[in-house]
């Protein structure tokens, strides 16, 4: 394996040394106060394959992105605003339904256009969801709305969190399946 890799060191307060491959494939270190340079190094050479490997992933993942966005057409207001009325009907009717099966409360339900989230939930309970998964299978919006209940239950993604998931939709793996490899089709929808 060459070296040097190219990369960032981010110092903080924290106890560990973590890498992290932005989307564009530049890596970044974040490393405690005071933690030798040498160190880094030596943590970087033995990462280095991992760091490669991830780093062109990303890098390709990044590119395609892009692409895809110079192809997406785009949406007047009016239309906007429909999708958008269409997904609350959607989510609401969803989540009053899940929320009982799995027997949970939660806030208000927001529409958004989230860049990189398909759904949240919030410490309060207040649920967000993408527009653009009315463009998904059903079962992938079942699979969002109950993701996002369960954390009502679980505010992490444990183990606890995911057999809250399973006990409502059993096969939920491969709607998140769907998502991973489709997800981004769904931008190119409309």
């Amino acid at each position: 394996m060459s070296f040097p890799i190219s990369y960032e060191i981010i110092y903080s307060k924290r106890k560990s040394v973590a890498i992290q491959i932005r989307p564009d494939g530049q890596v970044i270190v974040r490393a405690p106060y005071g933690c030798p340079r040498s160190f880094i190094n030596s943590f970087i050479h033995q990462k280095a394959d991992w760091i490669v490997k991830h780093s062109a992933e990303n890098k390709q993942r990044y590119e395609k992105q892009v692409q895809l966005k110079k192809d997406r057409p785009t949406l007047s207001d009016a239309q906007r605003k429909r999708y958008i009325e269409t997904a609350r009907s959607i989510f609401t009717q969803k989540a009053a339904y899940y929320a009982r099966l799995i027997g949970v409360t939660y806030g208000r339900i927001s529409i958004r256009e989230q860049k990189t989230r398909w759904g949240s939930c919030s410490s309060k309970g207040n649920l967000n969801f993408n527009w653009r998964l009315i463009f998904a299978p059903e079962e992938v919006v079942d699979y969002i709305v109950v993701h996002e209940l369960a954390h009502r239950k679980e505010m992490n993604h444990s183990r606890a969190f995911y057999n809250v998931v399973a006990s409502v939709l059993p096969d939920y793996k491969v709607q998140e399946k769907w998502l991973k490899e489709n997800g981004e089709k769904l931008w190119n929808c409309v």
